[in-house]
């Protein structure tokens, strides 16, 4: 999944590209891909400076973080990337980042990465908290069972251990 520099010779090149979820390796542990990712991208050249421009579709699996059941999360992200040469990216000491800055990248040797741009994208559109459904119940946290898909007979009886000498007080007045 490379992005051969030599072979776009004009400025301004459309590149469109289809790629099997196999075609990424093992699958990740935030997310699994399970349709294909379709790529589409412009590329703009401007000496050893490429400009990519485009979107990446495919459908995630994620584990719902309530109760771990695998579901699908559709991802249809844009991005809009400057490619510099990796020999560019000298450390200057401390400077402030700018905007130009978060959305610059190198690559190294005579290629640009598309699965790692692909990854990041993936990576930037998973939610903060996966849920499968918003109403989702969870697991049961005694014996484990999916509420969402039955009932348990568990009865969590939880009480706050700062609170145990406040239980006393009650006890003694009834006396």
């Amino acid at each position: 999944m490379l992005l051969e520099l030599s072979s776009i010779r004009s400025p301004h090149t459309a590149v469109s590209e289809v790629y099997s979820p196999e075609a990424f390796g093992p699958a990740d542990e935030a997310y699994r891909i399970v349709e294909p990712a379709r790529l589409q991208f412009d590329v703009v050249k401007s000496d050893d400076r490429y400009q990519l421009t485009g979107h990446v579709a495919t459908v995630l699996e994620l584990p719902c973080s309530r109760c771990l059941e695998p579901f699908r999360w559709p991802v249809d992200a844009s991005f809009d990337l400057v490619y510099r040469p990796q020999s560019t990216n000298v450390g200057e000491g401390e400077v402030e980042v700018g905007d130009e800055d978060l959305s610059t990248a190198f690559y190294g040797g005579d290629a640009i990465d598309l699965g790692q741009l692909m990854r990041e994208q993936f990576y930037l559109a998973l939610p903060m908290k996966p849920l499968c459904r918003d109403d989702c119940q969870g697991l049961c946290p005694i014996c484990g069972q999916n509420l969402n898909r039955g009932t348990c007979t568990c009865k969590p009886q939880w009480t706050d251990p700062r609170l145990a000498v406040l239980e006393g007080l009650g006890k003694k007045r009834d006396s």
